[in-house]
């Protein structure tokens, strides 16, 4: 048997290739990025002519995936916890709709923060749609749930929601492989209505969807990913999701743990096993990654006084990423953390990279705003989302993908003119077009930067969708053409820069201005692999 030492998304890829994948869909974004790049990679994907290019944004992928199911063949949609926000309306519909061949959906959450706007829980999401999630607590358990959840995908026509965590998708482990299996054959949908969600069709679809609860239950009860570890000390239960159970064994070194455990992998939580646990022991401690999902659960499930500790009543804190360290304290035992990080340890923020575009950007915007009150600067998810920082200081928000241009529209609409937005050319394309089209039909006096470094950076350096295309579309829009403006970021062009920035900032309508300049790391890969090549 074959064994590779992977990474968790890459587990998750190599398993869905075995499975007999056919497409994955995507937009790039920290930490669900290295699945797609994983099957990009893939020899075996190119002679088995497996579709993975990126799509534009999640919604448009979560689409994709949902029209290849529709023709019976084997999809997966991968996505960041913030990209599935963007995604929810085809999402939950596909609870509705169901599925013909398998479909499952990824979503990678990230406790803490690491490179996030927010820590939601993607479990809510499921639960919301009401369709099976799995949550693997090692790169073993996300390589074998892709099997089982495009089988159980297949077996109930249902979506299977896979939620990942940032520890889980960038820790590496050994990975024994399975055979291969071949890809499904196009085989349309029994009922060619079924994806036709009218009310009259979507409200049986909705009933079918409402019967498979119970079926769903029990499948979780005997599900190889949720295992009951009984212990003499009947104290304490202990329930885990996914990684968190290796939170709770590196603190038993003999791998002995004196207390019941209940490790989940499956959702819907398998309440047997639940209602065992309170059944044997007088309190309860759940530990979870995330959201208290289970825990708020356990206090509906439990009615008969019994104690359930955890993230609410703080046990364990209620925001971050967990760790060994958290779980001992809640467990009674001594806190190990360690000394703080002594002075004289410089903290090292981020920054942008030496020769960046963007820097010439910012500090040619910077002149051309300094003659108006400060707070205009509306900005966007990428690189230049840096730009907030010192020494620039050039931006003003970061919301969420695309609101640069519609948080800049809503500003000048109360007056706040002139108002700027910043945004990245991948991030243009993902979901600043309809906000510029927004801006365009009303007239709004805005200006909008849009940073054309060529490539999608923050995630990698993957392709921008929008490549060559953006003063194209901008016209597509309705941007006057004499007022969308090509300028390249470089020092000797900072004063001709500045005053194109003034010209626009002064018309009293929509303008676009496209600084445009190779990102430098995409620069550098370019030539290295020229050199490789020759």
């Amino acid at each position: 048997m074959q064994k590779l030492l992977l990474l968790g998304d890459e587990a998750l890829a190599q398993g869905a290739l075995d499975a007999g994948l056919s497409g994955i869909y995507a937009y790039p974004g920290t930490p669900s990025t290295e699945i797609t790049e994983f099957v990009q990679h893939s020899e075996y994907a190119r002679e088995h002519k497996i579709h993975s290019n990126w799509s534009t944004n999640e919604k448009t992928a979560m689409e994709a995936a949902l029209g290849m199911s529709y023709t019976g063949k084997r999809a997966m949609v991968c996505m960041k916890h913030v990209g599935l926000n963007v995604a929810a309306d085809p999402f939950i519909n596909s609870s509705i709709t169901g599925a013909n061949g398998g479909l499952i959906v990824v979503s990678a959450d990230d406790p803490s923060m690491h490179s996030s706007q927010n820590e939601q829980d993607s479990r809510v999401y499921g639960k919301f749609a009401l369709i099976p999630i799995l949550e693997p607590g090692n790169q073993q358990e996300a390589y074998d749930m892709v099997r089982y959840g495009f089988d159980f995908s297949e077996k109930y026509h249902v979506p299977v929601l896979i939620r990942m965590t940032t520890r889980m998708a960038h820790s590496r482990s050994g990975v024994a492989l399975k055979p291969p299996r071949k890809q499904n054959e196009i085989q349309m949908p029994k009922d060619l209505r079924q994806f036709v969600l009218l009310p009259a069709i979507a409200k049986k679809r909705y009933k079918k969807l409402l019967q498979d609860q119970p079926a769903f239950i029990q499948e979780s009860e005997i599900s190889p990913f949720n295992k009951y570890i009984d212990g003499s000390d009947k104290s304490l239960g202990i329930i885990v999701c996914g990684l968190t159970f290796n939170y709770l064994m590196e603190n038993f070194p003999d791998r002995k743990i004196p207390f019941p455990v209940l490790k989940i992998g499956q959702y819907p939580i398998p309440r047997g096993l639940v209602e065992r646990m309170a059944n044997d022991c007088k309190e309860l401690l759940v530990i979870e990654d995330g959201y208290p999902v289970v825990e708020e659960l356990l206090k509906g499930y439990t009615s008969h006084g019994l104690k359930v500790k955890g993230r609410l009543d703080g046990t364990l804190p209620r925001d971050g990423e967990l760790n060994p360290n958290l779980v001992a304290v809640a467990l009674g035992f001594k806190d190990t953390f360690g000394s703080a990080v002594p002075e004289l340890v410089v903290g090292r923020p981020p920054q942008l990279c030496s020769g960046c575009p963007h820097i010439d950007s910012y500090l040619a915007l910077n002149e051309a705003m300094s003659e108006f009150s400060k707070g205009r600067v509306f900005a966007d998810i990428g690189c230049y989302t840096l730009g907030a920082l010192k020494p620039l200081e050039a931006i003003n928000s970061c919301v969420d993908m695309g609101a640069s241009i519609t948080m800049a529209k809503g500003a000048a609409d109360a007056g706040l003119v002139p108002a700027v937005a910043v945004i990245g050319d991948s991030t243009f394309t993902h979901s600043g077009m309809t906000g510029l089209l927004d801006a365009v039909n009303d007239k709004s006096p805005i200006t909008v930067l849009i940073l054309d470094n060529g490539t999608t950076a923050m995630t990698g350096g993957q392709d921008s969708p929008g490549h060559g295309k953006i003063e194209n579309i901008c016209k597509g829009v309705g941007v006057e053409e004499a007022h969308i403006r090509i300028i390249k970021p470089l020092k000797k062009h900072h004063e001709e820069n500045v005053q194109i920035m003034k010209e626009e900032l002064n018309y009293s309508g929509v303008s676009v201005i496209i600084p445009r300049r190779e990102c430098v790391v995409a620069v550098n890969k370019r030539m290295r692999e020229k050199f490789k090549n020759k």
